[in-house]
């Protein structure tokens, strides 16, 4: 393990080259491969499944289970993250969590609808991982980077998680495409596996060069359990005297609510309400749509980061929001392939934007301490609560009156996180 000053060159580009290596995951997994690969289980005409004692809706099945994934996550984030700041070891947690999320998607490939208790677990306990791992990297970012330095290395990291993942996405979609109609679905299995390696190997560059955590070399004992939800309490005693990052707080939690639920239903929205001419045009299509929006999400992090220094990151963020309610009223109405082209390219425009400028504005609004893991894990679970309410709301809107109806909603989950980002005071010169 290196030891590095922070803000060293060397240490940011191996803390943004984390994106490169776990970003594969919600690429292929969450938004290209997976959802063509599950609808494509299911029989033409078929879109129920008995599960659970119950018959359900293949799309709202796995909203219903994402959700649940996310609420798990928001529970053992803050008591985990807490631990972790007590007991200084903040890259094993992060390194435990990179490990469960990439053998889970290893173990996608033998999801199948005859085991799709096994499957649904793998898939599961891979949005676990994923997301687990994330509460300990972004909090990592305040440690490694001065406050001039965060929107910029923020926004890299989510370049660097672009740039990588699309490399990986294409070389699966031409393994897909280029196999039998028979093998495509053999094709997508092996291209879960790839993830999974993908995200290991690449993430020891990012476990040489951070630091073990904030030092404190204190060992595990008993009250260290219950010390995750102290700290809760003493975070959430600092945000009600911190005006500013508890009104951010809450509309972050309102938008990052609808933003994150569109990016996880999105292909399968396409795939279903999409007039596609055949299933072998759908697969290569919403795979394509799916290149272009990591492509122009580079460009929409870095205007972002660009706009932000001039603008203002919350006046930046109400623009961005605005965009977000526009996109979901018009889906509405898209049912051509050449619209949800069009849909794609602006979706991507403002994604990578609103994720990297949201996390590098809370990081800004921090108070000066040392339990920053703390800190983030209130964001994480803001981000997850919202995450499990935006899709329960999806699922239970997509199972009883269809997908468009569902994404419009989601419309006003925007306007909401507009009015109360206009409370946010601005104090700070960057942040009006």
């Amino acid at each position: 393990m290196a030891n590095l000053e922070k803000g060293s060159k060397k240490l940011l580009n191996a803390w943004a080259f984390y994106d490169w290596a776990n970003s594969v995951y919600p690429l292929t997994i969450s938004s290209a491969v997976f959802p063509i690969f599950y609808k494509a289980l299911f029989s033409e005409g078929q879109e129920q499944i008995h599960v659970f004692g119950t018959t359900i809706k293949d799309t709202a099945l796995i909203s219903f289970v994402t959700a649940a994934a996310f609420l798990v996550v928001a529970f053992i984030s803050p008591l985990l993250s807490g631990i972790a700041d007590y007991v200084g070891n903040k890259k094993n947690f992060m390194r435990f969590f990179c490990y469960l999320g990439a053998f889970s998607c290893i173990g996608l490939y033998w999801f199948n609808l005859e085991n799709i208790y096994t499957g649904l677990l793998f898939y599961f306990l891979g949005l676990i991982g994923f997301w687990g791992s994330l509460v300990f990297y972004n909090s990592y970012l305040p440690d490694i980077a001065f406050p001039e330095q965060q929107d910029k290395v923020s926004a890299k990291g989510y370049s660097l998680g672009y740039i990588g993942s699309v490399i990986l996405l294409v070389v699966n979609l031409v393994m897909i495409m280029g196999a039998e109609d028979a093998d495509k679905i053999d094709a997508m299995r092996y291209s879960f596996i790839m993830v999974g390696i993908w995200w290991i190997v690449f993430s020891q560059y990012t476990y040489f060069y951070l630091p073990k955590g904030n030092h404190n070399n204190k060992k595990m004992t008993k009250s260290v359990i219950f010390n995750g939800f102290r700290e809760l309490k003493k975070v959430w005693g600092m945000l009600r005297e911190n005006t500013a990052l508890s009104r951010y707080l809450s509309g972050f939690f309102v938008y990052s609510m609808a933003v994150q639920t569109v990016m996880l239903v999105a292909t399968y929205f396409g795939e279903g309400e999409i007039q596609w001419s055949s299933k072998s045009e759908s697969t290569t299509g919403l795979i394509i749509c799916i290149l272009l929006i990591q492509l122009v999400a580079v460009l929409g992090a870095f205007l972002t980061s660009r706009a932000s220094a001039k603008f203002g990151n919350i006046n930046v963020l109400i623009v961005i929001n605005c965009f977000w309610l526009v996109l979901c009223a018009g889906a509405y109405f898209i049912t051509k392939p050449i619209e949800f082209y069009v849909m794609a390219s602006l979706v991507g425009l403002v994604m990578g934007g609103v994720q990297s400028l949201s996390r590098s504005t809370y990081s800004k609004l921090l108070p000066e301490t040392e339990d920053t893991a703390s800190f983030f894990s209130f964001y994480d679970v803001a981000e997850k609560i919202g995450i499990v309410i935006g899709m329960c709301i999806y699922g239970v809107i997509d199972q009883h009156k269809g997908p468009r109806f569902a994404i419009v909603f989601l419309a006003v989950f925007f306007l909401i996180g507009i009015i109360l980002l206009n409370r946010v005071p601005r104090k700070k010169l960057s942040l009006s």
